[in-house]
């Protein structure tokens, strides 16, 4: 789900809205979505925020966005210096985009990774791809086991 062209480290981000919209870039240049999901990811913020702890957020569309989805994405993308979100101080963005229920999948293994410290501490500290696509692989495979 998480594609080596679907992770940016050490970008900046001017506020949450800047980094939705960066998130929904990466997913539409790896050709998960259609243009119409990037405004329906700001909409799903301002009914609800993405922001779920840890100083992580997941920005998603809304439900009726599913259909601008092509296929099931991650994209990762870290904020060194962090992101003001309402706030909280976001230094990692998980981005998906999923066309049926298995964003519910996907959320529970993001989880389980960003509760264990150390592996959402060296989440943020990742200097290269391979890191972060070595990380969240290891705990899907966990969560799946």
């Amino acid at each position: 789900m998480l594609t080596a062209d679907a992770v940016r480290l050490g970008l900046r981000a001017t506020d949450k809205w800047d980094a939705i919209g960066q998130c929904g870039r990466v997913l539409l240049a790896v050709g998960a979505v259609d243009e119409p999901y990037l405004p329906a990811m700001l909409a799903r913020e301002t009914a609800i925020s993405t922001y779920i702890g840890a100083g992580v957020a997941i920005p998603h569309g809304t439900d009726p966005a599913r259909a601008h989805v092509r296929r099931t994405a991650l994209a990762f993308l870290q904020f060194p210096d962090g992101v003001d979100w309402d706030g909280n101080r976001v230094t990692l963005c998980i981005a998906i985009a999923a066309d049926g229920d298995e964003h519910v999948a996907l959320l529970s293994s993001l989880a389980t990774i960003l509760l264990d410290a150390d592996a959402a501490d060296a989440l943020r500290r990742a200097s290269d791809v391979d890191t972060v696509l070595t990380l969240l692989a290891i705990g899907h495979k966990e969560k799946s086991a």
